[in-house]
């Protein structure tokens, strides 16, 4: 009798075992995604951020932009971690002439906006 009660409960806790490894895949592969899902979130907060000191600090200000601003734009690119907008943020900032300039802006903020993720 003892070895049947041994066997059943070796069974049950080889079951349990088995359905806690499932679960615990599972599991894994969901935060998997949910950690994705965060990074992606993070990303936009940080690019719309960055749009928004542009357009605020750049598009609509006459005139010339000071050190303090270029700075604080060039930090906030930096910071977004994208090589590809750094790239197009080089682009803008290094352009020859107006038509240059404007032409740089509107890949910058197309750029910026297709970096949006949506799911």
């Amino acid at each position: 009798m003892t070895k049947r009660w041994t066997l059943i409960v070796f069974v049950v806790l080889l079951a349990l075992s088995g359905w806690s490894l499932v679960r615990y895949f599972q599991l894994r592969s969901e935060l998997g995604t949910l950690k994705q899902a965060v990074g992606a979130r993070q990303l936009n907060t940080k690019v719309v951020n960055f749009a928004t000191l542009f357009v605020d600090k750049v598009l609509k200000v006459e005139g010339e932009v000071d050190f303090e601003t270029r700075l604080e734009l060039e930090n906030a690119v930096r910071g977004l971690d994208e090589p590809e907008i750094l790239a197009q943020w080089r682009t803008f900032v290094e352009s020859e002439s107006e038509a240059a300039a404007q032409r740089a802006v509107r890949d910058l903020l197309s750029l910026l906006l297709s970096k949006l993720k949506t799911d």
